[in-house]
């Protein structure tokens, strides 16, 4: 993957929740920005099996700042289980560098 620049857009941010998410009721890509806040998106799966759950990134707020993001999955099942996935650093420039 190229670089990520703040206000990318057409932009697929994918993570693994490393394990089989079939029949989960909630799908989040979870976040850490630069500045320490937490926040998330909510994802969609595109392999269930795997655990793969993507965000497709469409505004130039959503990456609002420069620098190392973390991002995982995080999922809810039916039965009310919770599932965070490994933590992967992203690393988001700005235009120019």
């Amino acid at each position: 993957m190229g670089k990520i620049y703040r206000g990318q857009t057409k932009l697929r941010i994918q993570v693994t929740a490393s394990q089989n998410i079939t029949g989960a009721t909630e799908l989040l890509v979870k976040y850490k920005k630069p500045n320490g806040v937490f926040g998330s998106w909510p994802g969609t799966a595109s392999n269930d099996t795997n655990g793969v759950i993507y965000k497709d990134v469409t505004l130039a707020t959503t990456l609002d700042q420069s620098g190392r993001w973390e991002t995982w999955s995080g999922v809810t099942f039916s039965d009310g289980g919770y599932a965070p996935g490994e933590a992967v650093e992203m690393m988001v420039y700005e235009e120019g560098d």
